[in-house]
């Protein structure tokens, strides 16, 4: 990800769809957005990638390695009009990355546990559900599950 990118992966964000499934839900302005990505393009132990599928950017990934250089955490959505299989592609591209490039022993992903479509995906992806966080979230209305979940390096190559 580029700061040309900034726009675009805003809107993205900001998208109604995508939006409800984050833990933050307002509307992200312009100088929010910009401040955050100075902050994370600066941190080596975050990676912000733009999956793009016949040169046209279709999704956002971001992994963070704040545990450790072998252990992180991925978050993605994906641009409100991609179509149908996007996400398996975008999802199967950045396990390849964080396994095969940056080496890592295991990845870690959360979703909110109303997000039926983001825990199915993550266990189309190999990852194993390992916990579940009662009322771990407060959206400001109402208290939600959060589901966490894992992928080890060896299951990856194992799958792949």
């Amino acid at each position: 990800m580029t700061l040309d990118d900034l726009g675009l992966v805003r809107s993205w964000r900001n998208h109604p769809e995508v939006r409800r499934f984050m833990y933050t839900t307002h509307e992200i302005g312009e100088d929010e957005h910009r401040a955050w990505f100075e902050r994370a393009s600066a941190n080596p132990a975050m990676t912000l990638l733009i999956y793009e599928q016949e040169g046209e950017p279709r999704g956002f990934v971001n992994i963070s390695r704040s545990r450790s250089e072998t252990v992180a955490d991925w978050g993605f959505y994906l641009a409100p009009e991609a179509e149908k299989g996007t996400g398996r592609k975008l999802g199967s591209r950045a396990l390849a990355y964080a396994f095969a490039t940056l080496g890592l022993h295991k990845l870690c992903g959360q979703a909110l546990g109303f997000n039926e479509r983001s825990i199915a995906f993550h266990k189309a992806l190999g990852f194993r559900e390992e916990g579940r966080l009662r009322d771990q979230h407060f959206d400001g209305a109402t208290y939600h599950d959060v589901v966490c979940f894992g992928l080890l390096a060896d299951e990856w190559n194992f799958r792949k």
